[in-house]
């Protein structure tokens, strides 16, 4: 579950794509779900530890971080990244 959370991560960052975050936060944690148990415990973990140090660090905010924070549980609970997914994101990711 850790190397699907980092992988989504190192994949919005190459992507450097504008309103892609949101499909990140739930790529990562769908991918690392589907492992399992084991895995929705590390996605939640690691975006909690995540969310957590941005709002502290950041300064994007509150609505930012439970916006963020719905991804990963949409992203976790089974539902389609996609949702979240902007126009024009090249389909490598």
């Amino acid at each position: 579950g850790a190397m699907d959370m980092l992988r989504a991560y190192t994949d919005m960052v190459k992507a450097n794509y504008k309103n892609s975050d949101k499909y990140f936060h739930a790529r990562g944690n769908y991918d690392a779900a589907r492992r399992g148990p084991g895995g929705a415990w590390a996605a939640e973990v690691i975006s909690n530890l995540r969310e957590s140090w941005q709002s502290d660090v950041s300064g994007r905010g509150d609505e930012d971080t439970e916006e963020d924070q719905e991804a990963n549980r949409w992203g976790r609970s089974g539902g389609n990244p996609n949702r979240y997914r902007p126009k024009g994101l090249p389909s490598k990711y």
